[in-house]
């Protein structure tokens, strides 16, 4: 199929919502479909490029990567089998009034109840989730991984880039990585699904960071500039104002983690400023605090 933008394609704005997207589908469909157009050579081409769009950006997981990788980088990811499989468009046509006439010929085997004539095809591998666990820095920056995996005894190396951004719970889909399915179906799909390696500085909440930082008490009473590290190696210097309180929250933007859909927006960094109280006084230390109680400090 043409890599063509599916939005354009449908008339849609990328922010577009499920309801706009399937109006715009609806109405295309009426337009365009072969049995409304019979003496038009070119109204099925246009048809099931409009149902390729409608199939990708209806379904939510598609949608996201779509949305990630653009339109070759998807193609190069979803065969057309992939885009339409498990698709149910005969419902949706039963609201248009067409019924399932033709609809084998559009898209042969991938889409569900579309025709009682379609053949059943053969039963898919199973999909595999691989459990990839990442670095804060990994997450912040993206990284190229090699995965180590076995499949019916055979053991299987495969490159692949993680993007920036992706979160525990967070996953990509590789097509046809999965485990290899029999009678000549289709290979299911490998699933990666990042898991977190702890810090021992930041701790995360979505896209924003959280560290703690420790000052003196006179530190806190008289202002000072301490230097907080980042995620990518560098430090930060943070001014403390003079008479900062105990578990002062300061918020640095930008300083977080990236959104995996869109990486040039950032969560902030956060820093949990504590007050490290003495547990015991030196008699010089005493004396020197007894002289400030009496200035009413």
């Amino acid at each position: 199929m043409s890599h063509t933008d599916y939005y354009t394609l449908l008339g849609v704005d990328r922010r577009a919502s499920a309801d706009e997207i399937k109006k715009a589908y609806r109405r295309l469909a009426v337009k365009h479909h072969p049995d409304k157009n019979p003496n038009d050579p070119g109204a099925e081409a246009t048809f099931k490029k409009i149902s390729e769009a409608y199939a990708v950006l209806s379904d939510p997981e598609k949608r996201q990567q779509y949305d990630m990788y653009g339109s070759t980088g998807f193609q190069q990811r979803y065969s057309q089998e992939d885009i339409f499989r498990n698709f149910d468009f005969s419902d949706i046509f039963r609201e248009f009034g067409f019924g399932g006439s033709g609809f084998s010929s559009f898209f042969g085997n991938n889409s569900r109840k579309g025709s009682s004539r379609f053949h059943q095809a053969p039963a898919k591998g199973q999909d595999r989730i691989y459990r990839l666990p990442l670095t804060l820095r990994e997450i912040a920056e993206g990284t190229q991984k090699t995965l180590s995996f076995s499949i019916q005894d055979k053991n299987e190396q495969l490159q692949v880039r993680i993007p920036k951004g992706m979160l525990p719970g967070k996953k990509i889909r590789l097509a046809g990585k999965g485990d290899p399915a029999g009678f000549g179906g289709e290979p299911g799909d490998l699933y990666i699904q990042a898991s977190l390696v702890p810090d021992p500085i930041f701790r995360h909440e979505g896209q924003d960071l959280y560290m703690d930082h420790s000052i003196r008490l006179t530190e806190a009473l008289l202002g000072t500039r301490i230097r907080v590290p980042t995620l990518d190696g560098s430090e930060l210097e943070v001014n403390i104002a003079p008479g900062t309180p105990h578990k002062t929250r300061m918020r640095i933007p930008g300083r977080g983690l990236p959104v995996m859909q869109r990486p040039q927006e950032k969560g902030d960094l956060f820093i949990n400023v504590f007050i490290d109280m003495p547990k015991t006084l030196s008699a010089e230390q005493k004396n020197l605090v007894e002289n400030l109680k009496d200035t009413g400090i």
